[in-house]
């Protein structure tokens, strides 16, 4: 039975855990950020959203995927998507028709087949050849 192997396949190693180096980053930073702001802000009231937002935007960046690519890469395709210019022109290009001389027809020339087929045997006259040749 035959298998198909699967080729240019794209896999992350995971380093920490069940994170990957990129994924370990933005988990990380985001922590942090949650930390300084649970640290810094006067109130609880102000402080809860803002580490649930932005946790949560961090957890969705690190284990969300749609079609098969991370939110980092739709928002960098986007991204460039967006800042390119996207003029769509149609050049179309003039060609001259050519003009041709009418010049005489001539009629292709029967080849000979490769191969003559022979109507007659000559299969008797080879077999006497060969039981009368001189020794």
């Amino acid at each position: 039975m035959e298998f198909t192997v699967p080729q240019f396949i794209e896999y992350e190693a995971k380093i920490i855990g069940p994170f990957t180096f990129k994924q370990f980053i933005i988990v990380g930073v985001a922590g942090i950020t949650c930390f300084v702001i649970y640290l810094k802000s006067p109130s609880l009231l102000i402080s809860i959203p803002l580490i649930a937002i932005i946790g949560g935007a961090a957890l969705g960046v690190v284990f969300f995927k749609f079609q098969g690519r991370s939110p980092m890469v739709l928002l960098k395709n986007f991204t460039f998507f967006s800042i390119s210019p996207k003029v769509y022109l149609w050049k179309r290009k003039i060609i001259f028709p050519k003009i041709v001389k009418k010049t005489e027809v001539r009629k292709p020339v029967e080849e000979e087949p490769a191969l003559k087929i022979i109507k007659k045997s000559r299969l008797r006259d080879l077999a006497i050849k060969l039981e009368t040749r001189k020794k």
